[in-house]
């Protein structure tokens, strides 16, 4: 479920990320306040330079001007060094360290998701989350201080500068000022609600762009280039409208403020005239009005554009928020205490499991394996064999009951050390983009070369990796798809190897792999079992011959119990299966 967030939330979270510099923060407020000075000062200096001209001859000019004109030179020179002071302090050092510290929380906070919210989001857009917030957060912080307060500070100096030459040309600014930025507040909310929209459409075309990148071979398979192109047009579409209902807006917003400028121009440039031909307005009052006047309307115009920008920037950012900090599906508890294996005893203990919006799985399902036993998991596709072993896992919660590992329930440790504690041998493993040095380290972070070597021998890796052109340095692809299905399987028995964990698990390790390799990762297999609690899901049924014990599931029961002779000799489900295997394998052999 996705986090409510709200404006004040985007800020607070925007604030926590910002308390690490705040001596950079103080940089980009000193130059702000700089620039907000400068605004209205030279002008008045460029006011003073051209009255004192005006009344100097050509004798004097130097003593009449040498002040202001170093004033207004200095001026420059503090608004280039702090510039460059905000270079150094702001662009150079704090915004690089921002992003990565966005980026490392960001991903943080991700990974200790559930395994169902993986299931359920797009990894393209989750990345394109974390990229938005990497990117947009220092954005709206410079809109925030460079423009909005800058600005803002600017346009309360150019107003009582405007008041020293006359009150009405403070006035007729500050009325125009207060009009457009009631304006622009009252839209605000509107505008936000439809920059979130449109930041939400983004999302999903990245997800669904990633999606079937990621499926290309699939697409290809299927002919089914023009339905996708056609659902991405329909997505694209809906994006397009949401885009044109925000720029609408701003574009009203713009005409507005454009047109009621002109207004303001017009008026000031009337007094300004009538004030010259009274003899109450300077030579230096008419350029210091004018100057503040494009001055003002240059900023402004800045912030209105900024506006829009900070208004898309803050939808993108709530829509990353709304996914990245939802709370975990389940979390360790308080003071949760490490997993401590020494016998690897396992125990289902009155166990009810349902996935949500389903009937339930497992209804009061208690089952002890015991410490060192090899245990086979058989049974029908949906009769709970892969949720047996994910339950084991907590990528599930079980909604009542217990699940014990010698004597310690798996809610009460934490869950880094419940998987640093069980072997894991997927069926349709899945590789980093990295070497294959890097992926079978992966089982033992910090194992040496040789160590890494070894596994890979163990698991009858070496050979075809010491074959490829860079052997070991190898990058597998995206998801490892440089390498064949088999290939990849005993890249993850390697890790296995390599993790040496108590308790193993093996999902159809060897169901990629071709009889005579299989033959032999069979027995390395066995040997790593030995003192290990070890739980196989096969639906090749000989792999299971030398099993201590075979469990037969059935709709979430566990309706047999024994070992394969045992079994077979009842003459019930796990005969009838045995039966209807042609060479060992299970015709019905689908996941559940």
């Amino acid at each position: 479920m996705k986090a409510e967030i709200t404006t004040k939330s985007v800020f607070l979270y925007i604030v926590k990320m910002l308390k690490s510099f705040p001596g950079a923060l103080f940089v980009m407020f000193g130059a702000a306040i700089v620039l907000a000075i400068d605004t209205s000062v030279k002008p008045y200096i460029l006011k003073v330079i051209l009255d004192r001209a005006t009344e100097s001859s050509e004798q004097n000019v130097f003593q009449y001007l040498a002040i202001p004109s170093i004033c207004y030179l200095l001026m420059n020179f503090i608004l280039s060094t702090s510039w460059r002071i905000y270079d150094y302090f702001v662009q150079i050092n704090m915004f690089p360290k921002l992003r990565a510290k966005i980026a490392n929380e960001s991903l943080g906070l991700l990974l200790d998701k559930s395994h169902n919210y993986f299931q359920n989001n797009f990894s393209g857009s989750l990345a394109n989350k974390v990229n938005d917030l990497t990117g947009n957060v220092p954005d709206i912080v410079q809109i925030a201080i460079d423009r909005f307060f800058s600005h803002g500070l600017a346009l309360i100096f150019a107003i009582c500068t405007l008041w020293q030459v006359n009150i009405r040309f403070a006035l007729f600014t500050l009325g125009w000022t207060v009009i457009f930025t009631v304006f622009a507040i009252f839209i605000s909310k509107r505008l936000t609600v439809l920059a979130d929209d449109w930041s939400e459409y983004g999302s999903i075309i990245t997800g669904k762009v990633v999606d079937v990148l990621s499926n290309s071979l699939s697409v290809r398979l299927f002919s089914a280039r023009r339905s996708e192109k056609k659902s991405l047009s329909e997505t694209f579409e809906a994006t397009v409208k949401a885009e044109q209902k925000l720029q609408w807006s701003f574009f009203w917003m713009w005409v507005l403020y454009g047109y009621s400028f002109c207004m303001l121009l017009g008026v000031n440039l009337y007094f300004l005239l009538k004030g010259r031909q009274e003899g109450w307005v300077s030579i230096g009052d008419f350029a210091l009005v004018l100057v503040l006047n494009v001055a003002i309307v240059d900023f402004l115009w800045e912030v209105a554009r900024d506006f829009s920008q900070f208004t898309k920037y803050l939808g993108k950012i709530t829509q990353a928020l709304k996914a990245i900090l939802s709370d975990p599906e389940f979390v360790d508890i308080p003071n949760a205490t490490e997993l401590s294996v020494s016998h690897g005893g396992i125990i289902f203990d009155k166990v009810k499991f349902h996935y949500k919006g389903n009937e339930a799985l497992f209804q009061n399902t208690s089952v002890t394996i015991y410490p060192g036993q090899k245990v086979g998991l058989v049974g029908y596709s949906g009769g709970g064999k892969s949720t047996f072993v994910n339950l084991i896992l907590r990528l599930y919660d079980v909604n009542d009951g217990r699940i014990l590992i010698d004597d310690q329930n798996i809610k009460d440790v934490t869950q880094d050390s419940l998987r640093a504690a069980i072997g894991m041998i997927p069926q349709d493993p899945s590789l980093f983009h990295r070497s294959l040095m890097d992926n079978i380290r992966y089982g033992l972070v910090g194992a040496s070369d040789a160590q890494v070597v070894e596994a890979a021998k163990r698991a009858y890796a070496h050979e075809f990796i010491t074959r490829l052109p860079q052997g070991y340095q190898s990058l597998v692809g995206e998801r490892g798809v440089k390498v064949s299905g088999g290939q990849r399987q005993r890249i993850a028995i390697a890790r296995a190897i390599l993790k040496n964990a108590p308790i193993l698990i093996l999902d159809e390790a060897t169901s990629q792999l071709d009889s005579l390799t299989e033959s032999d990762i069979q027995k390395s297999l066995w040997e790593l079992m030995q003192g290990k609690t070890t739980i196989v899901i096969a639906h090749r049924l000989s792999t299971l011959l030398h099993m201590d014990r075979i469990l037969v599931f059935d709709k979430g029961q566990i309706i047999e119990d024994g070992s394969c002779h045992e079994l077979l000799d009842r003459g019930g489900t796990f005969k009838n299966l045995w039966e209807s295997q042609v060479g060992g394998f299970l015709l019905d052999d689908g996941n559940e």
